[in-house]
């Protein structure tokens, strides 16, 4: 009997290494599934299970290859893994070492531009309450882009036709590659720091997703937010739209359309004042026409040509309404009159010296109280009769109530 060869673990797992290592299809395969427990590690390296409906293969992505995905894998995600597949020596394991990743029915970068639109949705950024308002006449205005692309000139261009006034001021910057997104957002964060401008145009001329994918970095957005100046972002075409449009206060379909919109035209500004020039000349003669018609009726009125009759039509106004007062006082006395006369014809029908005239006396006491009672006497108390012509003192005799017989009394005068 043959003796067969007795081997280590590790001798083992080194043995079918190899063999995984020498079979070139496995050096380079592309293998489409599902992510499953993805992790991302402290160290940079990420962890999952590709897997279908039958099987699964644990796969690993390495710091360095991880630092290319453009896009945040998910589990869930249907995607497409390049790499190869090796045996792990000390687990006795062999995995799929990933060096790419790209998601099913899309490409990574659109998946990266929904996930990245996401994200700053959901924390705010696009929200309409941080638009600042652009500055209706800028003094200063900052473009960050290439300078040697065609799109700055073309804004150059048009902001000195459109408004000359405007100073401009060039921050170049790469819009294409790995370096551009840094340089972008610094620009931005540069001109605030130093206020060099009272509004931002930052963008480029067209190009593939892939040309205009800095302007899709998380870190231009979030220049872009909080910059206090405003911005306008004038990236590519007009169906061209990145994340950089949706975070800045004003979204231009072109970089020609945003020098458009931060400046006004001259030509508009010069035919709306010649309007307003022309308004503003028709209402000043239209006042001075009424001024005029004012001033010739005050000249028309006789008191400039004949100034003495006008006091002779006063005097004769005045003579009128002295008469008139004259007469209503005269009417206000006699009315007056007549009540004073009724009144005090009225007094002295009811004085007690009119009823006296008739016979009759008044009786008082020594302290000149009247008496109206004969129960008020008593005998030999002295009393005063008053006439109409005099008086009498007399001393009470005798006194006698109704119905009693009524005594004569001594009068002492």
């Amino acid at each position: 009997m043959m003796e067969r060869p007795v081997f280590s673990v590790t001798e083992l797992n080194g043995h079918i290494r190899e063999l995984l290592d020498r079979d070139g299809l496995l050096q380079d395969v592309c293998v489409r599934g599902e992510l499953s427990n993805y992790k991302i590690y402290p160290s940079g390296h990420h962890y999952f299970t590709l897997k279908d409906s039958e099987s699964s293969l644990k796969c690993v992505m390495f710091r360095a290859s991880a630092s290319r995905l453009r896009f945040r894998p998910e589990n869930g995600m249907g995607v497409t893994v390049f790499g190869r597949v090796a045996g792990y020596l000390r687990d006795g394991v062999y995995q799929l070492y990933a060096t790419a990743i790209l998601p099913e029915g899309t490409g990574d970068l659109q998946v990266a531009f929904e996930q990245l639109k996401q994200k700053l949705a959901e924390e705010g950024l696009f929200d309409e309450v941080h638009k600042k308002p652009l500055p209706p006449f800028p003094e200063r205005i900052a473009i960050i882009t290439s300078s040697a692309g065609a799109a700055v000139h073309d804004m150059i261009r048009i902001l000195g036709k459109r408004f000359p006034l405007t100073k401009v001021l060039l921050l170049p910057v790469r819009v294409q590659g790995v370096e551009a997104p840094a340089e972008i957002a610094g620009a931005i964060r540069y001109a605030n720091e130093f206020e060099l401008a009272d509004l931002i145009i930052t963008g480029r001329g067209g190009g593939s997703l892939e040309d205009l994918w800095a302007f899709n970095d998380e870190r231009v957005a979030r220049a872009i937010y909080a910059s206090r100046i405003p911005v306008i972002s004038a990236v590519g075409h007009e169906p061209d739209v990145t994340i950089s449009d949706y975070v800045a206060d004003r979204r231009a379909s072109t970089p020609s359309n945003a020098a458009e919109i931060a400046v006004p035209d001259r030509e508009e500004l010069k035919s709306a004042l010649e309007g307003l020039e022309i308004r503003s000349d028709q209402a000043m003669r239209k006042r001075l026409q009424r001024l005029r018609e004012r001033l010739d009726n005050a000249a028309s009125k006789r008191i400039w040509s004949d100034p003495a009759s006008s006091f002779d039509d006063r005097r004769l106004e005045l003579d009128r309404w002295r008469d008139r007062l004259l007469s209503t006082g005269e009417r206000f006395l006699a009315a007056r009159r007549q009540k004073y006369v009724a009144a005090a014809a009225a007094l002295d029908a009811m004085s007690p010296l009119r009823v006296l005239q008739r016979g009759y006396t008044l009786v008082s006491d020594t302290s000149g109280k009247l008496v109206c009672s004969a129960s008020a006497l008593y005998e030999q108390e002295p009393i005063t009769l008053r006439f109409t012509d005099g008086e009498a003192d007399c001393r009470v005799i005798q006194i006698r109530m109704q119905g009693e017989y009524h005594a004569e009394k001594e009068t002492d005068i």
